[in-house]
């Protein structure tokens, strides 16, 4: 079940679709909006993106605007 994110054809590689191109970049830019705002907070490097990884994916479009606020007049 591919969800219309990936196209699976016979013999071939699998290909991502315009959809999941789409999931995938949001998905990277939750993760890096997770990271700044905690390097912005004094967390070293290594550990925000560790944290980052578990955190990314629970928080609301709320928390993440609020984070975004912070993280840019914080940078």
């Amino acid at each position: 079940m591919s969800h219309g994110l990936v196209e699976i054809r016979p013999y071939r590689s699998i290909f991502i679709t315009a959809q999941g191109t789409e999931m995938a970049a949001r998905s990277r830019d939750r993760h890096e909006l997770v990271v700044r705002f905690l390097l912005a907070l004094g967390v070293p490097t290594r550990i925000a993106e560790m944290d980052a990884e578990g955190v990314e994916h629970h928080l609301s479009e709320e928390t993440l605007d609020a984070m975004r606020t912070f993280a840019r007049a914080n940078s």
